[in-house]
């Protein structure tokens, strides 16, 4: 499918590909990994020709597709489905074709065409990319313009989605994703037909998606078969047998210039000091594993408070006279770490913003001691940084009482280097600018963290490095993270938030995804009879399985019946289209194609609005089962 070599390239005077080179067979699903800058998404710009190697060769396969995430949001009152419909630029075009056309034999092989992609089922599977995406039925009529910029890049990723091309390039696509679609996006990347190449610093996402790692390392492509996990383990014992290998050839060279030293002079073992000269020669310098510089991220702990560091009671969020979560009671001891579980939308950020003091209770009580420092982090400070200003300046506002070296000391904790430190936050990475985020937020030492989606530009190193900072911290944590890993390694609560609602979850992560992905199943087994217990209790307990049947019935028979219906629309459909491709029929008189044209109208008509009744009847289903 895809076929680079001796790729060279250079970009500002700096060498990202050095004769490099791999192969990526059609089927593959590839992770492309490597420390930030070090050329990944370039390497996506050079398979786009959208950049020109210097030397070497990039080979896709003859009239191979290739579909990418667009950088830019869609903007306009389009509607979200018919955006991701007109992502299949080939339907589209045969739609439009159709309409006009009047050749017989082509319109005939424009039905037949359409037929093989499976059009009229597109629709439907529009609409369930974008319902995996956090989009219910009545969010996808809504104009692309009604959305926010992070949801508007969930329709643009919906998009690439649904073009199913050949060679499928994803750069970082759960940056803009909460967790829950994210576990969907997994599922959905891990049964994807053609050829995948994802560039990803989600551990999670590489290990349930990848089945070979491509690592950017050296100006080079390294290709790992398996999963992250795999790859990691596969390098690391390689770099393990490098050093043992740089160790003994340093040994070696020693015991060889050792006899040179001492029989050099002597006449008796001139000859056999002269071979060992040479032997040294061949063998050449010795060349260490030099691994990359480790990312630094270092809290300052906290003075110690009594418990609870907050508390609400009864308390009501919101804007104006709108209430977003209500029934709020909580605390938060200096020892919690807790991530926020729930889609995006629930009210997650309003909860952020009332812990963080950014925003006051509608009503009820808030209780914090006056001593109480709060870090915040979001991602959209970066935004806020000033582009002409460094690290150092931007700290030194802060610390205005602070000596330089203790506001370098600070910008220290987080990989600020005196060179680092001094940089325009303009040339800074997006990394960087996250870790200058993290130094300024914790200045103070702040009792308690909230870090809503702090792992966006962090790469797999970085944020391991941030887990074992969060883990030595002596604060409080509040987490909201679409990264699953690092959820299981940080938090030891979950609270969830759903229907204006704050309450703890009962179970790890894992049972969070199963309640998200398995809800159908789940439903299921409520209909057993539990095992343990008296028999009265066994009886209850069928009672109530009966009863919750008996409740879900007429939905279970709503929802088979509008999908009978929808199955009926498109087989009548199917049916149509293949007499629309029978050429003779366009020789004849025009009575029999235009009745043929009109009943294709209708019959599309019939099939949205069997479509509509079928998603409403699934969606009130599966709102009644839980």
């Amino acid at each position: 499918m895809l076929h680079i070599k001796d790729l060279t390239f250079r970009y500002g005077g700096r060498v990202l590909f050095d004769h490099a080179a791999v192969h990526i067979a059609a089927g593959q699903r590839v992770g492309l990994v490597g420390r930030n800058g070090a050329g990944k998404s370039t390497l996506f710009k050079l398979i786009l020709d959208e950049l020109h190697p210097d030397d070497g060769e990039i080979g896709l396969r003859a009239r191979a597709r290739i579909g990418r995430l667009a950088q830019e949001a869609p903007e306009g009152e389009t509607p979200l489905i018919d955006c991701v419909l007109a992502a299949d630029t080939e339907r589209a075009a045969l739609f439009d074709e159709a309409e006009t056309c009047t050749d017989g034999h082509r319109i005939a092989e424009i039905h037949e065409r359409l037929t093989a992609i499976d059009a009229h089922t597109a629709p439907a599977r529009a609409a369930a990319i974008l319902s995996g995406l956090g989009f219910d039925t009545e969010a996808q009529a809504r104009p692309v313009s009604a959305f926010s910029g992070g949801w508007r890049m969930r329709v643009a990723l919906a998009a690439a989605l649904f073009a199913s091309p050949d060679l499928l390039l994803l750069d970082e696509p759960t940056n803009h994703l909460d967790l829950e679609a994210t576990l969907w996006l997994q599922s959905h990347l891990a049964a994807y037909p053609g050829t995948l190449v994802v560039i990803s610093h989600d551990r999670e996402l590489l290990n349930e998606v990848a089945n070979r790692i491509v690592h950017l390392d050296a100006c080079k492509l390294v290709a790992y078969g398996g999963n992250y996990d795999r790859f990691e383990q596969i390098r690391r014992e390689k770099m393990e047998l490098a050093s043992k290998a740089f160790v003994k050839q340093m040994e070696q060279r020693k015991k060889i210039q050792s006899f040179i030293d001492r029989f050099r002079a002597k006449a008796t073992k001139a000859a056999q000091a002269q071979s060992r000269i040479k032997m040294l020669e061949r063998m050449g310098p010795a060349i260490p594993i030099v691994e990359d510089r480790a990312v630094s991220f270092d809290f300052p702990d906290p003075d110690e408070l009594a418990p609870p560091i907050l508390a609400i009671e009864n308390g009501v969020a919101g804007y104006g006279d709108r209430p977003v979560l209500s029934g709020l009671s909580l605390r938060i001891d200096m020892d919690d770490r807790i991530a926020l579980l729930g889609a995006n939308g629930n009210g997650k950020s309003t909860l952020a913003k009332i812990l963080s003091g950014r925003l006051d209770l509608l009503s009820g009580t808030l209780r914090r001691p006056s001593k109480l420092r709060v870090g915040y982090f979001a991602q959209h400070q970066t935004e806020e940084l000033e582009l002409e200003r460094t690290p150092f300046q931007h700290m030194a506002d802060l610390m205005k009482a602070a000596a330089p070296a203790k506001v370098r000391a600070q910008l220290g904790r987080f990989g600020f280097e005196q060179e680092r430190a001094d940089v325009k936050v303009a040339n800074l990475s997006g990394g960087e600018k996250s870790r200058l985020l993290f130094a300024l937020m914790s200045r103070d030492a702040p009792h308690l963290m909230i870090l809503d989606e702090p792992t966006n530009h962090l790469d797999i190193d970085s944020r391991e490095a941030l887990v074992s900072a969060l883990n030595a911290y002596g604060g409080a944590v509040i987490l909201v993270s679409h990264d699953p890993h690092l959820v299981e390694l940080v938090a030891d609560r979950l609270w969830l938030v759903a229907d204006g609602k704050v309450g703890s979850f009962d179970g790890d992560l894992a049972d969070y995804r199963k309640l998200l992905l398995d809800r159908a199943r789940e439903a299921r087994r409520e209909g057993r009879p539990d095992k343990g217990g008296d028999a009265a209790s066994r009886r209850n307990d069928r009672r109530a399985a009966a009863e919750a049947r008996a409740q879900l019935a007429p939905l279970r028979k709503a929802a088979a019946a509008a999908e009978k219906r929808l199955d009926e629309a498109h087989k009548a459909m199917a049916e149509l289209e293949a007499q629309l491709t029978d050429p003779t029929l366009y020789q004849g008189p025009p009575d029999r194609l235009n009745q043929l044209r009109r009943r294709k109208a209708d019959l599309a008509r019939q099939s949205e609005v069997a479509e509509a009744a079928w998603l409403a009847a699934q969606e009130a289903l599966e709102t009644a089962q839980g």
